[in-house]
């Protein structure tokens, strides 16, 4: 297929268009900073878009106080903020739910890149606006360029300001772009007269971001960003009509690779052309048949220009084929590639007679592309390198032979009922088996040996190689011709499905290599398992490393007997610094044995993977590396995925943590203060003479205040994760009993009931955090139990699983929200006897009871006459009694 050829849809593309319907739209306003009048220009379209009759709603914009832009949003429906309280202060995000119960068909969702306030539906605003083009809705909605994922880097370099908020590039390929641009000098003057911030913010913002050389970077990369998802999309819509042409709405660059000396410069080329046009470039590298056959050298030039490429910034491609025109032609027309650079290499008339010239094939068939053809280095006359199995195996020549003899006989025996026409059409088959078994060569040699059989057998006179009719020499040459035209047909064809073979045993091997890692649980695992694979499937020494402290630690090896010298450490240390290839067949530090490769996920390095060949101490041939980078680059994914699940998990915790400082801020102020005040209270009155009841307050006060105390560390204990088991044989008789002495003042008022049978068996458990449990479960019953009722402590041994229930006669727990209980600072509504509290006291029965493999369950008691608290302590933990 060329690329003014005539193609067919693309399915790829096609899927991708299929998706969209039935979605919103999205259109972005783009700017390159602040105040250039992305807001203004959207409220001003939606406002044409309103007198055509469309139903647009302001889900949610801001104004920052300019009176130009809120008098846009007048006579449009503004849907109400809702409201969210965040650390003392009331933020108004957009209210998500109540633009899709209204169902407009425009809605206005202002900066794109917002954060959300805890507690929202989506942590991101653009994830908000998912939701509404999934349902249908179109949206407008505006964005900086600074807040572009992929180009945070490139926007801190030059600002040295790294911006937290950022929408990934996939929202931007999806919209429709439109940029909102105004020159530096005005903006700094719309700046300069507070029309942006505040004059204290403005004076401070003209010393730092918007100075003129950053405004002018920052519009330069809005005009980039935008032409790159203009040629995207267009890309994708003339696709998805299957129309040929290059489309060249931007240039895009190939370079063709090879294994010939000079390969390095056609790479080098091609940057300095993409970075004079600033274009993509791509090298590409054509799998031919004759790949198979390079020799070690070759495989190593190869390797050093795939890897130049990868390190000065191109794609790489790797593009199966019989030939190098048809597979170049292809992949530009699938590109829509607009140059092309190619090597000429130094060949002879008599070569180039034989076989033509490549690039002239190439000027040809490729209209529409620029071709740059560059002279490849001119080397000293050398021994022609015998290229391996270039001629066929010698056991394919020789069962070759034995097919052709075994025709020959065959045919001697037919002889009598065949004529000479079709003895000749037999010597056809050993042409074909050969062709296809063995190879181009061995067939050409069959496509002989039978012509000369034939006549040699067959062709009067018998016997001998001359022909006496003239017409028998006509059927020799047509035996020859066909013969030699079948041979190349079956090798061919034998290529083809060599390649394809190979293509579908890398796919499965890529495909088979995802699903066991996607299965595996830890790093660990998925680390040991990438080393396995690539040391089986390359046959080579592997391990890989990370940067830990001051120099590179092992984490998994193929070979316990792995070694690595400083030179291989310094170029591993190199490859994790620089996240490019180092080590053997990379261009640094190519005196080490080892090729390192490193493993990037988001911004930064994983580890870095080494592998090596003891034996032959060869490189890793340059048709591996793609699947080599491949298996890298799967493994680098989950790797990530794994320290994402981590990175969540930690800020879960650290907003625990800052729910838990809030919460005690909000305890301290009542449940301390309560407390305090009796007792100073008390201890004012102690001057006047101290009574009975003051002491008594004095002392029911310090027990809660100490009790509150103590709930306090044991959370921030559980927080902290800092609890220190100590489990030994515990006879519940003894701890029931404990507990009910230190609880006695919380158990004010109740009658305290001990049903525990003494022949329980004892169980395994921490004797102080069993306390702990049923003090905090005793007190909760003291506090929620009717006045003057009693609580009961109940165990019973059944089912092999002991239980241990605290009951109270009370209003109980409301029905469904039983497991609720045990959350911190939950305290169910429904009761007014509660004195106090912070929701601290069973929660942290929880937290212990789990920590010694204690279950706890909450529900009412049977006759409904209050709430039942019950440890459940599993077979594991109670103790067999011996003999």
């Amino acid at each position: 297929m060329t690329p003014g050829g005539d193609s067919r849809p693309d399915p790829q593309a096609l899927l991708r268009a299929a998706a969209q319907e039935g979605r919103g739209r999205l259109k972005i306003f783009l700017g390159a900073a602040p105040g250039v009048g992305k807001t203004f220009e959207m409220l001003q379209e939606a406002a044409a878009r309103r007198r055509e009759g469309v139903d647009v709603v302001v889900a949610i914009v801001e104004t920052h106080g300019r009176a130009e832009t809120e008098a846009l949003t007048r006579g449009c429906e503004i849907i109400p903020h809702r409201l969210v309280a965040y650390e003392g202060r009331t933020l108004g995000e957009m209210d998500l739910d109540a633009v899709l119960a209204r169902a407009p068909r425009l809605a206005l969702v202002d900066e794109l890149a917002h954060s959300n306030a805890p507690g929202s539906r989506h942590p991101k605003r653009y994830q908000d606006v998912e939701e509404l083009l999934a349902a249908g809705i179109d949206v407008y909605s505006t964005v900086n360029i600074q807040h572009v994922e992929s180009l945070n880097d490139v926007v801190a370099g030059f600002t040295r300001i790294r911006v937290r908020e950022t929408v990934p590039d996939r929202i931007l390929e999806l919209a429709e772009i439109e940029v909102v641009d105004i020159p530096p000098d005005e903006l700094i003057e719309r700046l300069q007269a507070g029309k942006v911030y505040v004059p204290e913010e403005a004076s401070r913002a003209l010393g730092h971001f918007f100075s003129k050389s950053n405004l002018s970077a920052l519009r330069e990369l809005v005009l980039r960003r935008a032409a790159q998802a203009a040629d995207a999309q267009m890309l994708d819509h003339v696709r998805a009509l299957g129309v040929g042409g290059t489309w060249a709405g931007g240039e895009r660059i190939v370079v063709a690779i090879n294994e010939l000396p000079g390969a390095d410069s056609l790479v080098r080329a091609a940057k300095r052309l993409a970075d004079a046009l600033r274009a993509p470039w791509t090298a590409v590298f054509v799998e031919t048949p004759r790949t198979q056959g390079f020799a070690a050298a070759e495989h190593q030039r190869l390797a050093a220009a795939i890897t130049l490429a990868t390190q000065l910034g191109g794609q790489i491609a790797t593009v199966p084929a019989t030939d190098v025109v048809s597979g170049l032609g292809a992949y530009l027309a699938e590109a829509r590639a607009t140059q092309l650079i190619v090597g000429k290499s130094q060949r002879s008339r008599w070569f180039e007679l034989r076989h033509g010239s490549v690039v002239d094939r190439l000027v040809r068939t490729t209209p529409g592309v620029g071709v740059h053809v560059l002279p490849l280095e001119r080397r000293a006359p050398a021994r022609p390198v015998r290229r391996t199995g270039s001629w066929g195996a010698p056991s394919g020549y020789g069962w070759t032979t034995l097919m052709i003899a075994a025709v020959t006989a065959a045919a001697t025996q037919l002889d009598h009922i065949l004529d000479l026409g079709n003895v000749g059409m037999l010597y056809l088959l050993p042409v074909m088996a050969a062709a296809s078994l063995f190879g181009l060569r061995t067939g050409l040699f069959a496509g002989i040996a039978s012509s000369l059989a034939y006549n040699f057998f067959f062709l009067p006179p018998v016997g001998t190689l001359t022909i006496s009719n003239p017409e028998n020499v006509v059927s020799v040459v047509v035996l020859l011709g066909v013969a030699t035209v079948t041979s190349q047909l079956t090798a061919r064809v034998r290529a083809q499905a060599d390649l394809a073979a190979a293509s579908a045993r890398t796919n499965a091997v890529l495909a088979g290599f995802l699903r066991e890692l996607t299965a595996l649980k830890t790093e660990d695992e998925v680390r040991r398992t990438l080393v396995a694979e690539i040391a089986r499937l390359f046959d080579r020494a592997t391990v890989l490393l990370a940067s830990e402290g001051q120099g590179m630690t092992v984490q998994a090896a193929s070979d316990a007997a792995h070694e690595l010298g400083a030179l291989d450490l310094a170029a591993a240390q190199w490859a994790a610094d620089t996240a490019s290839a180092a080590g053997r067949g990379s261009g640094t530090l190519t005196a080490s044995e080892w090729l390192f490769q490193p493993l990037v996920g988001g911004d930064r390095v994983l580890g870095v993977l080494g592998i090596a060949d003891r034996r032959a101490g060869d490189a890793v041939r340059a048709d591996q590396l793609p699947l080599l980078a491949n298996l890298i680059d799967q493994a680098a994914l989950v790797l990530e995925r794994f320290r994402l699940e981590a990175d969540m998990r930690g800020l879960d915790a650290m907003r625990t943590r800052d729910r838990l400082r809030g919460a005690l801020l909000s305890s301290v102020g009542h449940d301390l203060r309560t407390p305090l005040t009796a007792v100073i209270a008390a201890a004012d009155q102690l001057d006047h003479g101290a009574t009975p009841a003051l002491i008594a307050t004095l002392k029911a006060e310090a027990a809660r205040l100490h009790r509150f105390v103590s709930n306090l560390l044991d959370m921030a204990r559980v927080e902290a994760g800092a609890l220190r088991l100590a489990i030994e044989p515990i006879d519940l008789s003894d701890a029931v009993t404990s507990a009910a002495h230190d609880a006695r003042t919380a158990l004010g008022g109740h009658d305290l009931r001990l049903a525990v049978p003494p022949d329980l068996p004892l169980v395994r458990a921490d004797p102080q955090l069993l306390h702990h449990c049923l003090l905090n479960l005793l007190d909760n019953a003291g506090r929620y139990g009717d006045p003057g009722s009693p609580v009961v402590i109940e165990g019973q041994h059944r089912y092999g699983e002991l239980r241990l229930a605290v009951l109270d006669h009370g209003p109980g727990l409301p029905p469904g929200k039983e497991a609720l209980v045990f959350e911190t600072f939950r305290r169910l509504e429904g009761s007014d006897r509660a004195v106090g509290g912070t929701g601290l006291g069973l929660a942290i029965v929880k937290a212990f009871a789990e920590a010694m493999g204690i279950a706890v369950e909450a529900r009412n008691r049977d006759d409904a006459t209050g709430a039942a608290f019950t440890l459940v302590f599993p077979a594991a933990l109670i103790v067999r009694e011996v003999g």
